[in-house]
C-alpha cells in the first residue's frame, strides 16, 4: 500500500475577489521506503503539495489518502493526531524550542503522545546518537550551529516512529558543509527504510533523492 496518494488534487485559495489555483489536478504516489524530492520554482505549487502530503490542508477537489484513508473524512483532532504520530516534519528554520535543550526538544513529541518514560529516554538518546550529537544533549539551540540544530530537528521528527519524514527546504538556511551533513543523514535514514519526501528548489539537493518530481503551475511537469 502507498503511504500517501494524491488523486487528481485541486486546491483553490480565495485572495479577496480573486481565486488562485495552487494545485491543478495533481496526482502523486509515495511508496514505503522511497526518497522523493519535489522540485519547482516559487509559485509552482510545491509548498501546497507539501501541505497535502503532510495532512496540513485538505483539497478543494480530489482526494488525499494516507494509508488508504481519505483525510477529508477526518476531523481536526484526528488530523492533528496523524500529523503528530505518523508524519515527522523538518522545516527550513528547524523550529526548536529555545528554552529546551537538545534532548528535551527530541523528547517533546513523545511526551505529548504519552510514551513511557523509559522509552522516551532510551529513544531520545538513541536518536541523538544517530544524528551524531550524543555529546550535545544538554546544549540549548543558542549554543549550537544551524547544522547541529537541524540535526536535532531531524531526531525530533523521528521520535514518534513516523511513517514518513517530510522535509521542507531542509538545507535552505545552512552552509554547504552543514547542508551536506543533513543530506547524508537523510540518505542514511532512507537506507534503513525511512520514507523521505523533501521539498526543494535546489538541483544539487534534489539529486540526493531516488526520484525527483518537478512541478510547475500547480501540476507535475516531469
Amino acid at each position: 500500500m502507498n503511504i500517501i496518494e494524491l488523486e487528481d488534487v485541486w486546491k483553490t485559495y480565495s485572495m479577496g475577489e480573486v481565486e488562485v489555483q495552487a494545485l491543478k489536478g495533481l496526482s502523486l504516489k509515495v511508496k514505503p521506503g522511497e526518497f522523493l524530492a519535489i522540485m519547482g520554482p516559487s509559485g509552482s505549487g510545491k509548498s501546497t503539495a507539501m501541505n497535502m502530503i503532510g495532512c496540513l490542508d485538505i483539497p478543494t477537489r480530489g482526494r488525499v489518502l494516507l494509508e488508504g484513508q481519505d483525510i477529508a473524512a477526518l476531523n481536526e483532532k484526528e488530523l492533528a493526531k496523524i500529523r503528530g504520530k505518523k508524519i515527522g516534519f523538518v522545516f527550513q528554520s528547524h523550529n526548536l524550542y529555545p528554552t529546551l535543550n537538545a534532548i528535551e526538544n527530541v523528547q517533546l513529541p513523545m511526551r505529548i503522545h504519552e510514551f513511557g518514560e523509559a522509552e522516551i529516554w532510551d529513544k531520545s538518546e538513541e536518536l541523538l546518537g544517530l544524528v551524531g550529537l550524543s555529546g550535545r544533549a544538554r546544549h540549548y539551540p543558542s549554543q549550537m550551529s544551524g547544522g547541529q540544530s537541524q540535526r536535532v530537528a531531524i531526531a525530533r521528527a523521528l521520535s514518534t516512529n513516523p511513517l514518513l519524514l517530510l522535509a521542507d527546504e531542509p538545507t535552505g538556511n545552512l552552509d554547504t558543509e552543514a547542508g551536506k551533513e543533513v543530506l547524508d543523514i537523510f540518505s542514511q535514514l532512507n537506507s534503513r527504510g525511512v520514507t523521505v519526501v523533501m521539498i526543494t528548489h535546489d538541483e544539487k539537493t534534489a539529486a540526493r533523492a531516488n526520484r525527483i518530481v518537478r512541478m510547475i503551475d500547480g501540476t507535475i511537469a516531469s
